[in-house]
């Protein structure tokens, strides 16, 4: 095992170890116990265990360790960092006896994003090898910690505990963070078996000694140790990387939640009592996020469906100099700047909207990028937001994105350029082109198209609550 205490492991990543206890207890699991604090917030009051159950929450003051010195806020949408803390304090013990005096490390890092409005959400996962700045942090001890152009982001967490990662993640993305939820893992098992247990599909059998994960191929509803057991495998399942493994935890969170909104557990108290007696005492937030705070969110998504609820991790790609870890790719900062700048409702007035609806407009996508792949990945974009696409092939290598459009599509190109962020000026095409399409030359400053709804672009890899279990499995 590495003897640095700044390179985090998972127990399936170290070296064979004879004790039974290990340390891929870090799981998913304690962020789905924060998401169903602020879900289920708003049903408390209703059967009179608002007060019992908020007690139980642990507060820290972040905001003073953190500094003034942080992103403006650009609209009404909240923004809620989920950690998993596998501290070995109290309870916690018996997940690793001889780890109990180790510093608490966070391998789980979630950005839960709320839209103005409260319809939507989107939960992005910061892997834990992603390579970023980790700017000087207040210490535990009370110091500050030395800048670091270069480290691993679940490092920020030992250093300085959640403000840290807060500081850091604000300062790789410009998003302002409203709160933080921090989990440990002792509720976990009862938050799975409080709901009635979680929907998963698996591709194969799998028997997992280290992981005690024995399933056949299928669909199974998995609840307490089996349920720890599926979230922790990483050998039993999937290429046994860390970013196939938050794929699958992502599934797992979204079956979760989409199981407590449609199953009838935020108004059941029977079901409610046990799940939000687990979530709260396993549940450290800052002290900003009192429950008043937390009734507030849990009203504003009451209209918010499963399906409204997606996962996806920020962008990334190897790093250059470490093939075990990664870092942001180009595609980071447009998916960051369309989270800032999320609206989910147009502000523009409808004499401004494009006359031409992106349904009716149909686009030829061409590669001039130089960049493998990047025709299909935009015309993907374009499909996801309801334009008629085909996929031209490639094109004469350019910088810049064109907009040509053949006899009768001059409107349609309006509509088109209108979400390409460089916004090129559309020009009538001369030769080889086909009357009433538009044709979309990607350049090599081809960044992210805008939204026409105002609210974040489809993203790659991108799953929803409501998802089939067995989609992509």
């Amino acid at each position: 095992m590495n003897s640095n205490p700044m390179y985090m492991e998972y127990v399936d990543d170290a070296d064979p170890q004879p004790a039974p206890r290990r340390r891929g207890w870090r799981i998913l699991g304690w962020v789905c116990v924060g998401l169903s604090a602020v879900m289920v917030a708003g049903s408390l009051t209703a059967y009179g265990l608002y007060r019992s159950a908020m007690g139980n929450i642990s507060h820290e003051d972040v905001n003073s360790a953190i500094g003034p010195n942080r992103p403006k806020k650009l609209n009404s949408a909240m923004n809620i960092l989920l950690l998993g803390s596998d501290t070995r304090a109290g309870a916690n013990a018996s997940y690793g006896r001889s780890m109990k005096n180790e510093p608490p490390r966070s391998d789980t890092m979630i950005l839960l994003h709320l839209s103005p409005g409260g319809s939507q959400a989107m939960g992005i996962s910061f892997p834990r090898d992603l390579i970023v700045h980790i700017p000087p942090c207040k210490t535990h001890a009370g110091g500050m910690s030395p800048d670091q152009p270069k480290a691993q982001i679940n490092s920020a967490f030992t250093i300085g505990g959640a403000a840290c990662v807060m500081k850091t993640i604000e300062g790789l993305s410009d998003i302002r963070i409203d709160h933080f939820m921090q989990v440990d893992f002792t509720g976990f098992k009862a938050i799975t078996s409080a709901v009635g247990g979680v929907p998963v599909c698996l591709p194969k059998d799998v028997n997992d000694p280290k992981s005690k994960l024995h399933l056949t191929r299928g669909r199974h509803v998995i609840k307490g140790s089996t349920a720890l057991a599926y979230v922790r495998v990483r050998h039993g399942l999937g290429d046994g990387s860390d970013l196939d493994r938050i794929k699958r935890q992502q599934k797992f969170m979204g079956a979760l939640a989409n199981k407590a909104m449609s199953a009838g557990v935020l108004s059941n108290p029977t079901k409610l009592i046990p799940l939000m007696s687990a979530a709260t005492k396993s549940l450290t937030t800052d002290k900003e996020l009192t429950p008043q705070v937390m009734l507030k969110i849990a009203q504003g998504m009451q209209g918010m469906t499963s399906g409204k609820l997606r996962f996806v991790t920020a962008p990334n790609g190897p790093d250059p100099s470490d093939p075990n870890r990664v870092v942001l790719t180009s595609a980071a900062q447009p998916f960051f700047s369309a989270v800032r700048n999320d609206k989910t409702v147009p502000t523009e007035s409808k004499s401004a909207a494009p006359k031409i609806p992106p349904d009716q407009v149909r686009v030829r996508v061409y590669n001039g990028s130089g960049i493998d792949g990047q025709a299909g990945r935009v015309a993907s974009d374009l499909e996801a937001q309801g334009f008629q696409v085909t996929v031209g092939g490639n094109a004469p290598k350019t910088t810049a994105t064109k907009v040509l459009y053949g006899s009768g599509a001059d409107q349609q190109a309006q509509t088109l350029t209108a979400l390409i962020p460089s916004n090129p000026a559309p020009t009538a095409r001369t030769t080889g082109a086909t009357p009433g399409v538009v044709d979309l030359v990607v350049g090599s400053n081809w960044t992210a198209l805008k939204n026409a709804k105002g609210g974040i672009p489809k993203q790659q890899g991108e799953i929803r609550a409501n998802d089939d279990i067995c989609k992509g499995a």
